[in-house]
């Protein structure tokens, strides 16, 4: 393929996909004039290009579409949804015979005629024709042992007259291997100025090797000091330079959406609107490719299961068009992209009975299952709550596709949903793949790497034996951060590098490296930090794929292999060695608190003021922040959905009348600790969670109030000890119906 044709396949790339999102905003809009001419300006040149290189079939096609179009611009005809879909369908065909010439070098021997004559029947002033409604995007059926058959993206149908030759049916090893890219995707339009600076910068670095190599063999000076310096700082500003050409706006993926989302409207019979945030924001080329599957699997399966038909919208006091939102923004070295609508949400319940259909889960398990447990399910492959199968989505392939490459590429997915509301799908993925700041630590003997797009903060710890000390609750390592208790994760432990370490006479100082993953905190346990340094990322292969804890390897400055931990596999790692510590471990006793035990746990709480109460942890189960607009009332009690169960919440203050007054109802989220009260659990709502001690407790003033044990000092102040089963129970029983300590 010569030079001029591949430009001429670029070129006309952009002209359709332009001519795609200036066609919906027309179709809104027929009386917008430089809308309408803008169309016919990016038509003329395909046509007029086609012809001087020799493809007179396409030249044809799109000499018909021009005539139509300039009638319209003339104002002899006025666009109707009939002329917009014939004139989208000569969009699609002109795509397709693009798509020949590339991969053949000319014209297929398609046919246009009925195509044409449609174009110019709809060219005349009287008599127009309802041209056929667009057939719907195609999906192929699952391919057993793949796992993401379904089409990556909405196949345009073949146009009336066009005879397309029958594809091959691809094998599944074609399926699981990803696409060559197109004429298009493989080139990219980089800013002059910016290439002038890169070839300035390559030339200072010339001048700069020069310096390096006629200094060597000689003694160390500073020229060669200054050279070395000088080298550094060109190096950082190229390779800023060259990753500044990789990087595009976001808008590039998106110009396509908003044909998708008419197309996909108009097949489900739905009325959608689109509305896109954050267009300029750039990300890198290569990234901007893998999302691009994934994004359209999920603007899927929100208009096809998420937004409601009109006439249900209407009936639920909605609009009848629904709402689909797209926003992207940078945030700490990543770029977040939320897909949000406004439908009908995801049915956890009918998510948990899915569960127990296909095995995942006893109907126990399922009924344990928190919300957020539940709604990452939806990734799992095969797995769909849909009560039918369209040719749009259903068949519980792609989002299975969604979470498989957003993690190849080291992003993470996470959706929320609220029914009769809406779904909110959140995507982080980072802003390239090539090069990342990253902080080197040492375990067990070797280094590893942790992308400081994950970096909190860093805290020192003394030797054994001084302050501040790691404590130990409820069986797992916690750390005292600034008043907050910090769930801690040894990496020694979860890598089983412990064995490695040569023995010392006493435990050297250590250090937390506090991370974020998914929006919790903790933090990770390392021998030692060496420093931070810009890091070229290698993959680590097929063949350790599997391995959660590690996204990818690195080559440090002296030739060793350091490994990249992968900070969200590594949390739910952890959390697993947990579990499975905590299954050995034994349970609390059940019995009344001894309060007179030489020591016992406490937590520590308060009701709105100052004065402290404390209860024994050992009848506490969790203590959980939830937001306030997860409430919900049955009538006068207060309750939540928590952990696929119905929580009821009582505030602490109904059973304490001598307590202070109700907590603030400014307070968001709601301090809660949940208890065990005959087999069900309990939420107390308290006005703040503020410690948990283990000290020796002394009750030195009884009292005579029910559910309350006396006065003892605890951290030098007087508390007031409750027993919480007491209070719960004497609660139940009391003259007033139990169901009213549960309102506010």
């Amino acid at each position: 393929m010569d030079e001029i044709t591949r430009e001429f396949l670029v070129e006309s790339g952009e002209n359709l996909d332009r001519m795609d999102r200036d066609f919906v905003a027309l179709e809104k809009n027929p009386a917008d004039r430089p809308t309408l001419s803008s169309i016919f300006r990016a038509l003329h040149t395909i046509k007029g290009t086609c012809g001087f290189l020799g493809f007179p079939k396409l030249e044809a096609l799109t000499h018909t579409g021009e005539d139509l179009l300039a009638r319209l611009c003339d104002g002899e005809l006025v666009l109707s949804p009939p002329i917009t879909s014939a004139l989208l369908r000569m969009v699609d065909t002109v795509r397709l015979m693009l798509a020949d010439i590339e991969a053949k070098g000319s014209e297929d021997d398609h046919e246009f005629d009925t195509l044409i004559d449609l174009l110019t029947s709809l060219s005349q002033p009287a008599g127009l024709p309802s041209p056929p409604p667009p057939a719907p995007a195609q999906v192929a059926p699952p391919t057993p042992g793949t796992g993401q058959a379904e089409v990556p993206a909405p196949t345009p149908p073949s146009p009336p007259g066009v005879h397309p030759k029958p594809a091959p049916t691809p094998s599944p090893t074609e399926l699981a291997e990803p696409r060559l890219p197109t004429v298009a995707e493989s080139s990219v339009r980089v800013d002059v100025r910016l290439l002038d600076k890169l070839v300035n910068l390559v030339g200072e670095l010339v001048l700069a090797r020069n310096q390096v190599l006629q200094s060597l063999g000689k003694p160390a000076s500073d020229t060669f000091l200054g050279a070395c310096q000088r080298l550094s700082l060109i190096t950082s500003e190229l390779q800023e330079g060259v990753m500044k050409t990789r990087m595009q706006p976001i808008a590039s993926l998106w110009d396509k959406l908003p044909r998708q989302v008419r197309d996909l409207a108009n097949a489900c019979g739905k009325e959608v609107r689109l509305e896109l945030e954050g267009a300029d924001t750039e990300l890198d080329r290569s990234l901007l490719e893998a999302i691009k599957d994934p994004l359209t699997h999920i603007v899927r399966n929100a208009i096809d299961h998420g937004i409601e038909a009109p006439a249900v919208r209407l009936a639920r006091n909605k609009p009848a068009a629904g709402c689909l939102t797209l926003r992207a923004s940078h945030e700490g070295g990543q770029v977040n992209i939320e897909v949000q609508d406004d439908g009908q949400g995801i049915d956890t319940a009918k998510v948990r009975q899915q569960a127990i259909r296909h095995a995942l889960f006893t109907a126990d398990q399922a009924a344990r299952l928190s919300e957020r447990e539940l709604l990452q399910l939806i990734f799992l492959p095969s797995f769909s709550t849909a009560e039918k199968v369209t040719n749009v989505s259903g068949r519980g392939v792609g989002m299975d596709v969604v979470k498989t490459n957003i993690e190849r590429i080291g992003g993470a997915v996470e959706v929320q949903t609220r029914p009769g509301v809406g779904t909110s799908l959140k995507i982080k993925i980072p802003l390239t793949l090539a090069i990342i700041p990253a902080l080197i630590v040492a375990s067990g003997g070797d280094d590893y790497a942790i992308p400081q797009a994950n970096l909190l903060e860093i805290v020192r710890l003394g030797a054994e034996g001084t302050a501040p000390r790691i404590e130990t609750i409820l069986g797992a390592p916690v750390y005292r951060l600034r008043g907050n208790l910090l769930p801690l994760v040894d990496l020694n432990r979860v890598l089983h590098a412990s064995a490695a370490t040569p023995p010392r006479v006493a435990p050297p100082a250590r250090t937390i490296v506090v991370l974020q993953a998914d929006h919790h905190q903790f933090g990770l346990l390392v021998d030692q930090v060496r420093d931070t340094q810009e890091i070229v990322v290698k993959s680590l292969g097929k063949h350790l794929k599997d391995l959660a804890v590690f996204s990818g390897a690195t080559i440090m400055g002296d030739g060793r292999v350091a490994l990249i931990l992968d900070i969200a596999g590594l949390a739910q790692t952890a959390h697993t060695l947990e579990a499975a510590a905590g299954e050995t471990a034994p349970a609390p006793s059940a019995g009344p608190t001894a309060v007179a035990d030489p020591s016992q746990r406490l937590l520590l709480v308060t009701l709105g003021g100052e004065h402290r109460f404390a209860i024994p942890l050992a009848v506490v189960g969790r203590l959980e922040k939830i937001p306030r607009h997860l409430l919900e009332r049955a009538g006068t009690d207060l309750a939540v959905q928590y952990r696929g169960q119905i929580l009821p919440l009582i505030y602490l203050t109904r059973l304490l009348p001598f307590a202070p007054g109700p907590v603030a109802e400014s307070l968001d989220p709601l301090p809660v600790v949940t208890a065990i009260q005959g087999g069900r659990s309990v939420g107390l709502v308290v006005g703040r969670i503020v410690d948990i001690v283990e000290d020796c407790v002394t009750i030195q003033r009884e009292s005579r109030r029910p559910g309350v044990l006396g006065t003892a000092v605890i951290q030098g102040r007087m508390t007031e000890v409750l027993d919480l089963p007491a209070l719960l129970a004497d609660g139940e029983n009391s003259p007033e119906p139990f169901a009213t300590a549960l309102a506010q």
